[in-house]
């Protein structure tokens, strides 16, 4: 029989309880709280997705089966529907957003060195986003189309471990090229992106900030080959120095 710690307390046993500590009392998360704290509701959550819980319902349930066994996972309050909905509710989101933001700069201090096909001394980072579908009646703040509702989930990842460095959550209707107005470049970073992030003056801020960017262009974009260079490799078709050939192109990319 074991006898030593459950799976899920080896897991929490990597996260420091001294920095998420920080991170609540930078908000006040635990002001006029008696009972269930920020780390008790922190652990509901992470046990909820480590386990794929669908609901609240489903979490309560799936945690009281094992009433006794809490205190060992580090849960020192009692688990309840409402209280875990209230916590979601009306605690700072911010506080885990710190915590998160910790955690992401440990583990890409474990990938760095890690390779991922290419050899490549910079940082490189993958852009795109994805829309989840919500009901209309429930979320009416989300409204996408007349009859439905939903969110859009931008994300930022790192290549070099698969870590989401940075994950920005707007209304459905923000279009995706302006995330690249709040995305932090960084100097010497290669950013890969898809077509819909096309827009020349966005564009330019990259390669003002001596970052570099991979896209595809669209089926109407219309340049004027200056010269070509040599290519050092089969898996490269050609290498060219172009010039857009439309006005707004040419003037937002100078």
């Amino acid at each position: 029989m074991n006898s030593g710690k459950t799976i899920f307390s080896q897991l929490i046993d990597f996260l420091s309880p001294y920095e998420f500590r920080q991170c609540v009392q930078r908000y006040n998360g635990n002001y006029k709280i008696k009972s269930f704290s920020c780390w008790d509701q922190f652990l509901c959550m992470a046990f909820a997705q480590l386990t794929y819980r669908e609901s609240l319902r489903d979490i309560q349930a799936c945690l009281r089966a094992t009433q006794t066994k809490l205190y060992h996972l580090g849960i020192r309050g009692r688990v309840s529907r409402n209280t875990l909905a209230n916590a979601n509710q009306v605690r700072d989101w911010r506080i885990y957003a710190d915590f998160a933001q910790i955690l992401i700069a440990k583990a890409r201090k474990l990938y760095a060195s890690d390779p991922f096909g290419v050899e490549l001394d910079h940082s490189v980072y993958a852009l795109d986003s994805t829309t989840v579908d919500l009901c209309l009646s429930l979320f009416p703040w989300a409204q996408f189309r007349k009859r439905k509702a939903a969110v859009k989930l931008h994300t930022l990842l790192d290549l070099r471990g698969s870590i989401p460095s940075v994950v920005i959550i707007t209304s459905g209707k923000v279009h995706d090229v302006r995330i690249l107005d709040q995305l932090p470049i960084e100097s010497g970073a290669i950013y890969i992106l898809d077509r819909g992030y096309i827009d020349f003056s966005r564009l330019h801020s990259i390669h003002l900030a001596a970052a570099f960017f991979v896209t595809r262009a669209k089926n109407n974009f219309r340049f004027q080959r200056l010269y070509s260079q040599p290519v050092c490799c089969e898996t490269v078709r050609c290498d060219q120095i172009i010039l857009p050939r439309t006005f707004y192109a040419r003037r937002d990319y100078r």
